[in-house]
Order: C-alpha cells, then sequence, then structure tokens
C-alpha cells in the first residue's frame, strides 16, 4: 500500500516537472522570437546625426532641415567631411544616422566595392559639375597641350571625361558607357589635354594651376565659387544626388519623417531660393524627372546587356 501511493507521488511529481519544464521551453522560445523580432525591425529615435560634405549638402540641414525636424521633436547632430570615403563608412559603422553627399552610380560602386549594407532614399538638391577658368578664363582659349584639373574618384572621372568629349576636347570610343568611362575609353585627344586628376575637395584651389578645373558643384559652392561662373555645365539628370542610411532603417519612421522634411513646401521655397540653378529632385515634379527617364532610358539601350547585368 505504502509502495503503490508513494509511487503514485513520483509519477505525479515527475509529470508536474515535464509540464513545467514544456511551459518554460515555450516561454524561452516566445522570448527568443520576440527579441529576434525587435532586433530586425527598424530602429525609431528622436536623435538624427546626419553627415554631409561640407558646403551646401551641410548648409541644407543647418539652415532648413534640422528646423523642420526640431519641430517634430528631433534633436538634430551634423558631422561634416571633407572627402567622399568616410561618409559612407561611418554610415555602415553607425557613426552616422543617414549621409547627404553622393550621386547613386557613386553609391552603388562604392557599397559594392566595401560590402556595406546600404542604400538610398530620396534625392536632394544638388549643383551641377561645372568646368570653370583656371589660368585660361574662355573656352576659346584651350590650347595645345592645357591642363585641365578633375575629380579622381571613378564615377566622377567618368562625368568629366563626358564633359571634356561634349565639348570636343577628347572623343571617347563609341558606344562607351557614360557612368563608367576611364582614361582607356579615350579614343582621340587631338590637343594633347593634360588631365589632372585631383581629390575633389583640392580641385577648387587647383585653378591657380591648371588652366581649366572640373570641379563638383558642392565644393565649388563651399568654397564661394558661384554657378554663374562656369563655362560649361554638365547637362546630365543622372547625378542629382542621393540621402543614403543603412538598409535596415529604410522603412523607419524617423526616414520617412526626414524625406518628408526634405520633400517639404517650406524647404523647396528656401532651396529654389538659397540654391538657384541646382538641379532638383525628380520627386519635386520638375523638369528633372523628364529629363533623368530619359537619359536613363537612352544609357540602358547603349549598354551591352552583358555590362548592365554586372552593374
Amino acid at each position: 500500500m505504502q509502495a503503490s501511493t508513494l509511487l503514485k507521488k513520483t509519477f505525479s511529481i515527475s509529470a508536474l516537472a515535464l509540464i513545467l519544464a514544456a511551459c518554460g521551453s515555450q516561454t524561452e522560445t516566445a522570448s527568443s522570437a520576440a527579441s529576434d523580432n525587435a532586433a530586425s525591425a527598424p530602429t525609431e529615435k528622436k536623435e538624427i546625426v546626419f553627415g554631409t560634405t561640407v558646403g551646401d549638402f551641410g548648409d541644407m540641414v543647418k539652415e532648413e532641415i534640422k528646423p523642420l525636424l526640431e519641430k517634430k521633436g528631433y534633436t538634430v547632430k551634423l558631422i561634416e567631411f571633407t572627402d567622399y570615403v568616410r561618409p559612407n563608412l561611418a554610415l555602415a559603422e553607425g557613426e552616422l544616422d543617414i549621409n547627404v553627399f553622393q550621386h547613386k552610380p557613386y553609391l552603388d560602386d562604392f557599397k559594392k566595392e566595401h560590402k556595406l549594407d546600404i542604400t538610398e532614399v530620396f534625392q536632394v538638391p544638388t549643383a551641377p559639375l561645372g568646368l570653370y577658368p583656371g589660368k585660361l578664363k574662355s573656352l576659346d582659349d584651350i590650347q595645345e597641350g592645357s591642363s585641365v584639373s578633375a575629380p579622381n574618384d571613378p564615377s566622377n572621372f567618368a562625368r568629366a571625361l563626358v564633359m571634356m568629349n561634349d565639348l570636343g576636347w577628347v572623343k571617347l570610343k563609341d558606344g562607351v558607357n557614360p557612368l563608367t568611362a576611364s582614361k582607356h575609353d579615350i579614343a582621340d585627344n587631338p590637343k594633347n589635354i593634360q588631365i589632372v586628376e585631383l581629390e575633389a575637395a583640392q580641385l577648387p584651389r587647383s585653378r591657380a594651376d591648371v588652366d581649366f578645373a572640373i570641379v563638383n558643384g558642392n565644393y565649388a559652392m563651399s568654397s564661394g565659387m558661384k554657378l554663374t561662373e562656369t563655362l560649361f555645365q554638365e547637362p546630365s539628370f543622372a547625378y542629382v544626388n542621393w540621402a543614403a542610411v543603412k538598409t535596415a532603417d529604410k522603412d523607419s519612421q524617423w526616414v520617412k519623417d526626414v524625406e518628408e522634411a526634405y520633400n517639404s513646401d517650406e524647404f523647396k521655397a528656401y532651396a529654389k531660393e538659397r540654391f538657384a540653378g541646382y538641379k532638383y529632385p525628380a520627386a519635386w515634379g520638375e523638369a528633372a524627372a523628364q529629363g533623368a527617364a530619359s537619359e536613363a532610358a537612352a544609357t540602358a539601350s547603349a549598354v551591352p546587356a552583358e555590362a548592365s547585368a554586372a552593374q
């Protein structure tokens, strides 16, 4: 009798232990799943750290975007860079929440080369690449052996070559992809133009040493140069710049709020007065939309299928 009672008690305790263990396992599984979901969910925040190159993009944040976001309850910090390399690395490493400084061809090349999980989210007003006078003051002054400084990163150097091709200073090979043109794609250089490749930030200062300088818009503006000084401007709409964020953040509410600020009526009015002559985002419904679409179609049809697949 005692043995039977003891056996029943032992069985009951064992069954209870199994039930509790099962409940504990389910709780741990649910907790783990909740933790995983939280980790993969977009981060919502009230402090946003911007990274821009010095000049116009930083001015846009300080003068207009920061006040607009502060009205929504955000705290905004700005870090300005003097190169095109560090802003993307800083974004990927978490030092920044968002950066504003680059066009999509540059972003695509950079994140592929460095294996970065970042993505473009919206366009921003952008000063066009321009050819500015150096020691020579007119396009008609071009002569045998003239020197032209140009940005040394591949995507912007390609833009410079396309500009010189448009001017007739060099001739590019037939069918070359304008987004990836390099020195190897120069078929003819009739005036023996000396192309001096420099970091983009050095181009404004280079004007004292070269005959002409092809200068990125943001560095031209930050150096006190004016769009009205340009002797020739890039006609392309393919290089309107983008804001970029970590891919995990692209659907976050704070990103939507930043995009809303850049596309607000207040910012549009400010940009059109403060940055007259810039190329504006296609989303604004400007001529940029039609120009960008037609150019993209023309570029795609000019690039061989295998080259398109590789990009």
